[in-house]
């Protein structure tokens, strides 16, 4: 038990190591946390207009329809929008390396040098 446990271990350790998984978080990093950055200035920037501009955010732009309320659905539609970017990124860049990855795993193969 002990023997199968120690294999499991030496893999996953293998697989942080090798090369195909460092470009894969690397990667993962570079999109993901530049993304994040910019929806929370976008959400704060957001919740700070509607808590300190309250003349701005009242602005009507269309009958009753407000600045506050364009930037409320902007909001949702920004979610979206960076969920179907993140989908079509990952598919493109990602999910290649990730499957020869999961390949090398379940091979056996897994190359572990130094990343």
């Amino acid at each position: 038990m002990s023997d199968m446990r120690d294999r499991e271990l030496t893999t996953y350790r293998n697989v942080q190591l090798s090369p195909d998984f460092s470009e894969l978080r690397r990667r993962f990093r570079r999109f993901v946390f530049p993304m994040t950055a910019l929806f929370l200035v976008w959400y704060f920037v957001y919740v700070l207009l509607a808590d300190y501009a309250h003349d701005f955010m009242a602005t009507k732009v269309w009958g009753n329809i407000t600045v506050g309320l364009l930037f409320g659905l902007g909001q949702f539609a920004s979610t979206f929008i960076i969920t179907m970017v993140y989908a079509r990124w990952a598919n493109n860049r990602q999910d290649a390396v990730a499957e020869r990855l999961r390949l090398h795993i379940e091979e056996g193969t897994v190359d572990g040098g130094a990343a």
